[in-house]
């Protein structure tokens, strides 16, 4: 499949998951996005548009201890657990969980799984 017809699809399957999963103040959006590289985590509040805590691979306090993070599974754990601890440091204990068109098994299953025992409720 040529990969501008892959974008187009991949683009369509997450309008539609964006128009039934909506973040508010008290139960943001968690949106997941995975590049070849880094695995990025934030948490959105819709109503206003505003971006109230991020997490990923890329962060320097993740880099600060020591650990060689990608998009893997052992990472996406790594990634889950910090994005709890962001969120909880702004007042977040309840999310919607918004995989953007990733299907739930593998990385995608691992920072959920993490991201829940560190306490974030879905």
């Amino acid at each position: 499949m040529r990969t501008d017809k892959k974008r187009k699809l991949l683009q369509r399957r997450r309008r539609g998951i964006r128009k039934k999963v909506r973040g508010t103040a008290e139960r943001p959006r968690m949106s997941v996005r995975f590049t070849g590289q880094h695995i990025y985590v934030q948490f959105i509040d819709d109503d206003l548009g505003r971006t109230l805590a991020q997490a990923s691979t890329r962060s320097k306090q993740l880099a600060a201890e020591g650990k060689k993070l990608a998009a893997n599974v052992e990472s996406a754990q790594v990634v889950g657990k910090a994005a709890a601890e962001a969120a909880k440091n702004q007042g977040i204990t309840a999310v919607v969980f918004d995989r953007s068109g990733a299907r739930y098994h593998g990385k995608v299953a691992a920072l959920a799984e993490a991201a829940r025992e560190a306490g974030l409720k879905f």
